[in-house]
C-alpha cells in the first residue's frame, strides 16, 4: 500500500507545472507557425503573470472566508480545466483571428491563460492537500513536481523539435534563362511527432495527475488513522524536513510539539538571525533571480538562440527545462546557505544571463554565428543560467523558511514582484519599441 501511495503522490505532483513547462519546450516548433513568431515568448511571460490571479483569489478566500473554500473541489476543478485545455490546445493551437488588422493567435493565448491559471493555482492548493498525508509522501510529491519539468524536456528532445536546414533555390532573372538568381531559405524538417501529439501527451499527463488525486481521495480513512496515531512524528518530520531541510544535517532539531505548541505557539523554532543588510541582500536576490529567470531572459530566448538555428534553440529550451528540476534536486542533497556563496553563484548566473541577453541584442547576427562553437556556447550558457539561478532560488527560499512564516510570505511576494517587473519591462521593448531583431538563419547576411 505504501508503494502505491508513493506512486500516486508522485503522479499527482506531475500535474503541477507540466502544462506550462510543456509549452516552453515546444516553442521552438510553435514560433515557426504562429504569426507572432519570435515575439511569442514575450507574450507568454505576460500571460503567465496574469494567471497569478488564481492563487490570489484562493489566498483571499482563505483570509476572508476561513474554512469556506474546499481545496479538494478546487483541485478537481483546476485539474479538469487542465485536461480540457490541453485537449483544446491540440486542436486549436494554430488557429488565428484578425485583431486590429493583424493576424493573432487568439485561441493559443486564451488556452495558454487557462493552462497557466491551472499551474499557478496548483502552487497554493496541491501542497496543502499533501500536508494531510504522512510526511514521507510529501517528499515523493516534490519528486513528481520536479518531473513536471523534466519529462516535457525529455519528450521534446525525443521529438527533435523544429530541426531546420538551409536549401538553395534559383529564380530566373527576367526572360533570360541563363541568368538565374540563387537564394537560400530555411526549410524545417518534420519532427518525429507533431505538435498535436505533444499536446495530447500533456493532456495524458494531466489525466494521470487527476486520476492519482482521485485515488488519493479514496483513502481518507486509512490516512486519518495513520495521522491520528503518528501525529507527533508526522508534524515533527514535516517541520524538520520541509520547513528546515538542513536541520538534521546541522545536528539541530526543530521542536514542533510540546507544551508551547499545545498552547498555540508557532511550531517552528526561531530561525537564524540576519542583520538588516543581510535580509536586504537576500530579498534583493529573490527579486533579481525571479526577474531574470521568469521575465527578462525568457522573453528574448528566441532572439538569443534562434539566430544560431532551430537546433540551438531547441536544445536550449529543452535542456533548460531539465536543468531546473535537476538544480532543485541537487539543492535537496547539497545545501550551502552561505550568503557569500549564493551571491557569487547569483553573479555567475547573471553573467550567463548577460551573455544570453547580449546575443539577443545582436540578433540576427550574434557572435560565432554559423559555427559549432557558437551553438555550443549559447546552449551551455542557457543551461548554466537556469541551473545556477534555480539553485539560488531554492536555497534562498530555505533560508527564509527557517527564519519565520512571515519571511516566507514576503519571499513569495518578492518572487511575484520580480517576475512581474521582468515580464512587464521586456514586453514593450520586444513588441512596441522592437529593440530585438529577427531574421532567417539561412538568408540573413551578417558581416564577417
Amino acid at each position: 500500500m505504501a508503494l502505491l501511495v508513493h506512486l500516486l503522490a508522485c503522479a499527482f505532483g506531475l500535474g503541477s507545472w507540466v502544462a506550462v513547462n510543456g509549452l516552453w519546450v515546444e516553442l521552438p516548433l510553435i514560433v515557426n507557425t504562429l504569426p507572432e513568431g519570435w515575439e511569442l515568448p514575450s507574450y507568454l511571460t505576460v500571460i503567465i503573470q496574469l494567471a497569478n490571479l488564481g492563487p490570489l483569489l484562493v489566498t483571499l478566500m482563505h483570509k476572508l472566508c476561513p474554512g469556506r473554500l474546499k481545496e479538494r473541489v478546487v483541485i478537481y476543478c483546476i485539474l479538469s480545466i487542465g485536461v480540457l485545455s490541453c485537449v483544446l490546445l491540440a486542436f486549436f493551437w494554430d488557429k488565428t483571428t484578425i485583431v486590429a488588422g493583424a493576424s493573432r493567435s487568439t485561441a493559443f493565448f486564451i488556452i495558454t491563460f487557462f493552462l497557466s491559471l491551472v499551474d499557478c493555482t496548483s502552487s497554493v492548493t496541491f501542497l496543502p492537500f499533501m500536508m494531510q498525508l504522512p510526511a514521507k509522501y510529501i517528499t515523493t510529491y516534490f519528486i513528481g513536481e520536479g518531473l513536471s519539468g523534466f519529462i516535457p524536456g525529455v519528450v521534446a528532445l525525443a521529438q527533435s523539435v523544429g530541426i531546420a536546414k538551409c536549401v538553395n533555390s534559383s529564380q530566373t532573372a527576367g526572360n533570360h534563362t541563363n541568368g538565374s538568381l540563387w537564394s537560400s531559405h530555411t526549410e524545417y524538417l518534420p519532427p518525429n511527432f507533431s505538435t498535436e501529439v505533444f499536446f495530447v501527451l500533456l493532456a495524458v499527463m494531466m489525466c494521470i495527475s487527476l486520476a492519482a488525486f482521485a485515488a488519493l481521495n479514496r483513502l481518507p480513512r486509512t490516512f486519518k488513522l495513520s495521522t491520528e496515531n503518528l501525529v507527533r512524528d508526522t508534524v515533527a518530520s514535516v517541520c524538520s524536513g520541509l520547513e528546515n531541510p538542513g536541520a538534521e544535517a546541522d545536528g539541530e532539531g526543530v521542536k514542533c510539539q510540546g507544551e508551547g505548541a499545545a498552547q498555540g505557539k508557532p511550531l517552528l523554532a526561531s530561525g537564524p538571525k540576519h542583520s538588516v543588510y543581510q535580509l536586504t541582500f537576500i530579498y534583493f536576490m529573490v527579486v533579481w533571480v525571479n526577474c531574470a529567470t521568469n521575465g527578462l531572459l525568457p522573453s528574448v530566448q528566441t532572439y538569443s538562440c534562434k539566430s544560431y538555428g532551430n537546433l540551438a534553440y531547441h536544445l536550449s529550451a529543452a535542456l533548460a527545462s531539465v536543468a531546473n528540476p535537476m538544480a532543485c534536486t541537487i539543492a535537496m542533497f547539497f545545501q550551502n546557505r552561505s550568503l557569500v556563496f549564493l551571491g557569487v553563484l547569483a553573479a555567475l548566473g547573471t553573467g550567463f544571463g548577460s551573455y544570453n541577453m547580449a546575443m539577443a541584442a545582436m540578433s540576427p547576427c550574434p557572435l560565432l554565428q554559423g559555427s559549432v562553437a557558437g551553438e555550443t556556447i549559447i546552449v551551455l550558457s542557457w543551461l548554466f543560467f537556469t541551473g545556477t539561478l534555480s539553485y539560488v532560488k531554492v536555497m534562498v527560499g530555505v533560508i527564509l523558511r527557517d527564519r519565520s512564516h512571515s519571511a516566507l510570505v514576503w519571499c513569495g511576494a518578492a518572487q511575484q514582484m520580480g517576475s512581474l517587473v521582468g515580464s512587464v519591462t521586456m514586453f514593450p521593448l520586444v513588441n512596441v519599441y522592437r529593440l530585438f531583431k529577427s531574421g532567417d538563419f539561412c538568408s540573413t547576411q551578417c558581416p564577417l
